[in-house]
């Protein structure tokens, strides 16, 4: 199998204003076209995609630890548009500029945030979480998932503690437990595991659940997204076989964003990122003007 995920060729932290750290990991040449990465749920900045394929297209991938995971600073109580601060500053702080943006599962609301503020060219929302509490989806929720989301929305403090209940080794168990053969080839391959297995190991690395579980909350609750702010190009990309990002792999979704073009891939599911990353990557450059 193509390798999926390959070491980073830089690692390193920012100091933002307030003191934080934010950590960050770079593949592809440092004066490549920047693409921003926002991983998803409770990996690290370790786990990229794209391998070969950056350097072949001559992109600069920043993968970013969200606050408490990873390298970077914990920040209670954050919001989605926090999250976008933090990149505005490591933008400035990197000569970034306005990268085009990846959000990727868990990550795609903090993406959506970054678009929201202005902050990229454009947008690559793959296998993305919806925003599963808004009312139109609650009919087509499994009764589990309906109660965590109701949770989240009626009581975050609650919702907050049962997430930080989890570690490494759960999700691990989780994402197994809810993915499809197609996508088990990608995540039991030997390298990609231990890539993955590294990246979940060091979001729980700060010896509590803490990050992950503020990303969860902000992900299952409400978004407050200002939708008719973003007004860039939006990729939506889902797998065919994905059952667990999006009630409608992503229809309602794409009727939110003035410039969206959502797109279906037979033969995958969840692990779209690292088996189709090429045509990811060709399509946002180009939706960017790149």
């Amino acid at each position: 199998m193509t390798a999926r995920a390959t070491t980073p060729a830089r690692l390193g932290e920012t100091r933002l204003s307030d003191g934080r750290l934010l950590g960050w990991a770079e593949w592809g040449p440092p004066d490549g076209v920047p693409v921003l990465l926002c991983p998803g749920a409770a990996t690290s900045r370790r786990l990229g995609f794209g391998a070969g394929a950056v350097d072949a297209l001559g992109v600069r991938l920043i993968s970013v630890d969200r606050p408490g995971l990873g390298a970077s600073t914990p920040a209670p109580g954050r919001a989605l548009a926090d999250f976008a601060a933090d990149v505005r500053r490591l933008c400035a702080l990197r000569g970034l500029g306005r990268p085009a943006v990846v959000g990727n599962s868990q990550g795609a609301p903090f993406a959506l945030a970054c678009a929201e503020a202005g902050l990229a060219s454009a947008l690559s929302l793959v296998s993305a979480a919806d925003e599963v509490a808004a009312p139109e989806f609650a009919p087509a929720l499994p009764t589990d998932l309906r109660a965590l989301t109701e949770l989240a929305v009626r009581d975050p403090a609650a919702a907050e503690e049962f997430f930080a209940g989890f570690d490494a080794e759960a999700m691990w168990d989780l994402v197994m437990g809810g993915s499809p053969a197609c996508d088990l080839a990608v995540y039991r391959d030997p390298g990609f595991s231990a890539a993955y297995r590294r990246a979940l190991a060091e979001g729980f690395g700060q010896g509590a659940a803490a990050g992950y579980a503020r990303d969860s909350v902000l992900a299952m609750g409400r978004w407050r997204i200002g939708w008719d702010r973003i007004t860039v190009p939006v990729d939506i990309w889902y797998g065919e076989q994905d059952t667990t990002h999006s009630p409608d792999h992503g229809t309602l979704l794409a009727t939110r964003l003035p410039d969206a073009h959502r797109r279906i891939v037979p033969g995958i599911g969840g692990a779209l990122l690292w088996t189709h990353a090429e045509a990811v990557l060709t399509s946002l450059l180009g939706r960017a003007g790149r």
